[in-house]
């Protein structure tokens, strides 16, 4: 019976190796799980009363704005969270990322492994593309009052055009992995790649519309004789959050791809190229910062869903409404 034991134990290995997890990352799991999890609550019960509003025929474009935020939002929160309270052993034999080749028949686990990082990807290109529209809707004001008369393409055809081409890539990097082109921690170097670029991109990006935004909002506070400080300050905290979450986002993608691309110069091979010690350190890192950004974009979000709601409600009795500024209208400005 010991010798049937050990085989069925063997056996199993490419499938399930439940000793390799330990209690700390088994902890860290169901921590960042559970607060994923609470953040896509959230988030899907704020975009169900934004989406409320925005049918209704008072609700102006910030409102469909918002409630894109928040399904953003939402559904990074979700993937992320099937990612964290699935067990380990559901998608790989191991905690810390393993070097197989797709349709790799003594290896079958390559497909957990496919498919764990095609979720991680997935959840990814959702959390990014909070801040591209952010970005777009940055660029589409700004263009608005640097240069009024010019034609300005729909910021939702930008939005879409760049998440298209995020996408696309990221699809690709699946597709040559398919082809066995390189193995799943072939796949994951490409992803950290690419997201150190798009991280360094929006870190330029967000400082210079900032400092555009400073200026108009200043500019318009001096000829409208009004204070501008409260817009001045929402500017600035969300570019010192967005610039704090894609520095550190940036620096772990190029560490973690130096380490990667090292290990494989050093030894031919990118196999157990990360210790427990090392893949912990990363993962707490990188997606602590990224629940604490999408917690931050729910705080932020907040005062403009009360003020939306307040002027829905209003336009309901009867009341006020102040509308969202047209291309012609400099008194106000939107942030």
């Amino acid at each position: 019976m010991g010798a049937v034991d050990d085989a069925v134990k063997s056996s199993s290995l490419p499938y399930v190796d439940k000793d390799d997890i330990t209690a700390f990352e088994k902890g860290m799991d169901i921590v960042l799980g559970v607060c994923f999890l609470a953040t896509a609550l959230v988030s899907y019960i704020r975009r169900k009363a934004s989406y409320q509003q925005s049918n209704s025929p008072s609700a102006g474009a910030e409102t469909v704005v918002i409630t894109a935020f928040y399904s953003l939002i939402f559904l990074a929160s979700s993937l992320r969270a099937i990612w964290f309270l699935v067990p380990e052993s559901v998608w790989q034999p191991s905690y810390t990322p393993s070097a197989v080749y797709a349709w790799d028949n003594e290896h079958p686990s390559w497909l957990g492994s496919a498919l764990s990082e095609i979720i991680i990807t997935a959840g990814s290109l959702a959390l990014f593309s909070i801040f591209i529209l952010i970005l777009v809707y940055w660029a589409d004001i700004l263009k608005k009052y640097f240069q009024p008369g010019s034609q300005r393409t729909s910021p939702r055809t930008i939005f879409v055009s760049l998440v298209t081409t995020l996408a696309a890539l990221m699809i690709l990097n699946v597709l040559a992995f398919l082809a066995k082109f390189y193995t799943t921690e072939g796949m994951i170097l490409f992803h950290a790649v690419l997201l150190a670029v798009v991280s360094l991109v929006c870190v330029c990006e967000i400082t210079i519309f900032s400092q555009k935004f400073q200026t108009v909002i200043k500019t318009l506070g001096s000829i409208n004789q009004v204070s501008t400080d409260v817009q001045v300050r929402r500017i600035l905290w969300i570019t010192i959050t967005g610039n704090l979450f894609f520095i550190t986002r940036a620096l772990l993608e190029i560490v973690f791809a130096a380490n990667l691309l090292l290990f494989w110069k050093e030894n031919g091979t990118v196999g157990k190229a990360f210790s427990h010690e090392w893949w912990d350190i990363y993962t707490a890192l990188k997606y602590s910062s990224e629940v604490t950004i999408l917690a931050l974009m729910l705080y932020i979000l907040q005062s403009r869903f009360h003020a939306a709601a307040s002027a829905v409600s209003n336009a309901t009795k009867g009341g006020a409404y102040e509308r969202v500024p047209e291309a012609g209208d400099t008194t106000r400005l939107e942030v």
